[in-house]
């Protein structure tokens, strides 16, 4: 043994320095132990921040305290999978999405709106904005974008589209007439018109107007009126008139451009005309000749049996003429007229008309007749009002009950088989009154 073992002073301190060694050997380990047992007690909790994705342990207790560690702070229009009082029970994962602020105009008019969302349709659902199947929305409902882009609503309005005189109604957003015709496939053919100018907005409540013009050739045949020449003629008594040559209408072709807006003709133009058939002139001989007052019917039908009464009247103005007679006498003497009136002579056009009676002094009456006879001179003359299309003036005519008898007049009422018989004084035409007779045209 050396004298260096023997000592103990040595002893001494070798044995305090495995004392401090082993007490520091426990206290590390027990500190070991203790963030062994601190750090089994952790949760493991998985963050998803903003598409990123971080697996962390802690104590925290609460969502809200898992954020406050990772200095997360969560705005109001944030994504956040769970709320911030959620306790953390053992192992678990978070998701929480930042808000984005994007900008959306509507009719020109801008407003924000914080999202988490990026397709247009969800950025203005978040804004609050309806749109409709008409509105115009940039860029489109399905699209997705960034912040940094612009969203332009355009909001559609009614318009009324009058096509061809047609009108409906259509949507329309905020553009020019010829965009507006476009967008609903209105076509303009060279002719149609637009009443509105093409660059022109199309406001709310306005009227778009396309007016359908065409041109068609229209081809008509027109008659030409015959021009009628009257020639004067003595042979035929005053009033009276004669048909020399018939005339006929001519025929011309005559070619039009017309012009329809709408389908209603605006304009005609004559582009050419030609003569098909020329018109034929009508020469129509007129009557100058005059009957002569003075000339008794009585004396010209002497021969012809007429009634006593008419005899009287016939035989008048011979009276004033003839040698002075007793008066009964002067009466006396047209009595075998009477017979002879009765009797119907033979020949000559037949046929039965509605007669009536007037006199040369009815009302309006001037007394002359249309062929210049004047009855308030001649009393005893058998004259009568004709139609004449059907007795032509100045015919000698033979009517059942009156006898022979000139057509020398013409009446307003007079129309068609009506005959009008002049009657000396105003009882004999009454008692005429009206009557279905006979009547013959001698010549």
């Amino acid at each position: 043994m050396t004298k260096e073992a023997n000592n103990p002073s040595n002893n001494k301190s070798f044995t305090g320095k495995s004392v401090a060694v082993s007490m520091a050997t426990v206290l590390l380990f027990a500190a070991v132990l203790a963030f062994a047992i601190f750090e089994g007690t952790k949760n493991t909790v998985t963050i998803t921040a903003n598409g990123e994705t971080e697996e962390i342990r802690t104590h925290a207790e609460t969502v809200g305290d898992v954020l406050d560690e990772q200095a997360i702070e969560v705005g109001k229009d944030d994504f956040l999978s769970h709320s911030a009082d959620t306790k953390i029970d053992g192992d678990g994962a978070i998701e929480w999405d930042e808000a984005e602020q994007y900008t959306v105009t509507v009719d020109g008019e801008t407003r924000s709106a914080w999202t988490t969302e990026n397709t247009v349709a969800d950025i203005l659902e978040k804004a609050e904005i309806e749109v409709t199947k008409h509105d115009k929305v940039s860029p489109a409902l399905d699209e997705t974008v960034d912040e940094e882009t612009v969203i332009d609503v355009e909001k559609a309005y009614e318009v009324t589209i009058m096509d061809g005189g047609k009108g409906k109604k259509v949507w329309s957003t905020s553009t020019t007439v010829a965009d507006f015709l476009q967008q609903h496939n209105i076509e303009l053919s060279k002719l149609d018109r637009v009443e509105q100018d093409m660059d022109e907005l199309v406001l709310p409540n306005s009227k778009v107007e396309v007016v359908r013009v065409e041109k068609v050739t229209d081809v008509v045949e027109d008659a030409v009126k015959y021009a009628v020449e009257t020639r004067k003629d003595s042979s035929l008594l005053k009033g009276s008139e004669k048909l020399v040559q018939k005339g006929q209408n001519g025929l011309v072709k005559k070619t039009y451009e017309v012009v329809k807006e709408n389908g209603k003709e605006v304009k005609r133009e004559l582009k050419n005309e030609k003569v098909v058939k020329e018109p034929k002139q009508q020469i129509l001989a007129v009557g100058t000749k005059t009957v002569v007052a003075s000339v008794s019917r009585g004396t010209e039908k002497k021969a012809t049996p007429v009634k006593q009464a008419s005899a009287k009247k016939e035989v008048a103005p011979a009276k004033k003429a003839a040698a002075p007679k007793a008066p009964e006498k002067a009466k006396a003497a047209p009595q075998p007229a009477k017979k002879e009136s009765a009797s119907e002579p033979a020949g000559g056009k037949e046929f039965y008309v509605s007669a009536t009676a007037y006199t040369a002094s009815c009302t309006g009456c001037s007394g002359i007749t249309a062929t210049g006879i004047n009855l308030k001179a001649n009393p005893g003359l058998k004259v009568i009002a004709v139609d004449p299309r059907v007795i032509p003036l100045g015919s000698k005519v033979w009517v059942e009950g009156y006898g022979n008898a000139i057509a020398g007049d013409t009446g307003g009422a007079i129309k068609g088989n009506k005959i009008d018989l002049f009657m000396p004084n105003r009882s004999d035409a009454i008692a005429f009154g009206r009557k279905q007779v006979k009547v013959k045209i001698l010549n």
